[in-house]
């Protein structure tokens, strides 16, 4: 997997940083697409990506209050790029039955919640307080996959976060750090599949997985080009104006 090391996202301008990430994610996904480890090779370096620059743009910054054993936040809505889903949705199909054996049945879980939260916007999801699907016992069963908009959701007061998330007045105060790598990153990578005739848009993670677990070929026609997820389409992405940006960036 062809990686960019970890640089200051802000040494030689984000734009040069922004063009790194992408250059690394097109070989990736030239050298890579036709592979059974495609998905999961491009999640990992997007993963990998996020951790090693997040190390540098926090070096000598307060520690944050999230460390995987408070679910505070996991009442928001979680989007998500096409691969991120599928890796996701391999998760699920490979532990269902282990899983279901300790009581836990996660396809029903996500078909459950999918069919009164489909569609919400952010504040709407919020407003639900239901616990993301994925939830056990106050731990995430998909710690170590969670996509890159749970990772560059950080907090400095656990307190906070849990009062703001319960519908109480708070300032969570949430670490601008990782939502900038976390941004960076997540749009190289839907640059670069933009660029390479993948459908690149931003989706709700559970209706997205839902989708993907009904459609056993449905990881197949992304990497053909196609949009299996679209119904899982966020509503408020602006696909004209995001690959305008996308175009000025990449020059």
């Amino acid at each position: 997997m062809t990686e960019p090391t970890p640089t200051d996202p802000t040494s030689d301008g984000p734009s040069s940083f922004f063009n790194a990430m992408a250059d690394a994610f097109d070989a990736t996904i030239r050298e890579r697409r036709a592979r059974p480890e495609f998905i999961g090779a491009l999640c990992l370096q997007a993963f990998d990506s996020f951790e090693g620059n997040l190390a540098i743009q926090t070096e000598g910054a307060p520690a944050i209050a999230c460390a995987g054993d408070c679910p505070a936040c996991c009442v928001l809505r979680v989007v998500a790029t096409a691969p991120e889903v599928f890796l996701i949705a391999r998760f699920v199909n490979a532990n269902q039955r282990a899983l279901a054996q300790r009581g836990v049945d996660l396809p029903g879980r996500i078909g459950a919640i999918n069919a009164f939260a489909n569609g919400c916007s952010e504040s709407a999801r919020m407003a639900l307080r239901q616990p993301c699907p994925y939830i056990e016992a106050g731990l995430c069963l998909l710690y170590r996959l969670r996509p890159l908009a749970c990772r560059g959701h950080a907090s400095y007061d656990k307190n906070a976060c849990i009062a703001a998330t319960s519908g109480h007045d708070a300032d969570t105060a949430v670490s601008t750090p990782h939502l900038m790598v976390r941004s960076m990153v997540q749009n190289a990578m839907m640059s670069s599949m933009r660029s390479a005739g993948l459908a690149w848009r931003l989706y709700e993670l559970n209706g997205a997985v839902a989708i993907a677990l009904d459609d056993a070929d449905a990881e197949r026609r992304w990497i053909a080009g196609e949009d299996p997820l679209l119904p899982a389409a966020i509503a408020d992405f602006d696909a004209a104006e995001i690959a305008a940006t996308f175009d000025s960036l990449r020059g």
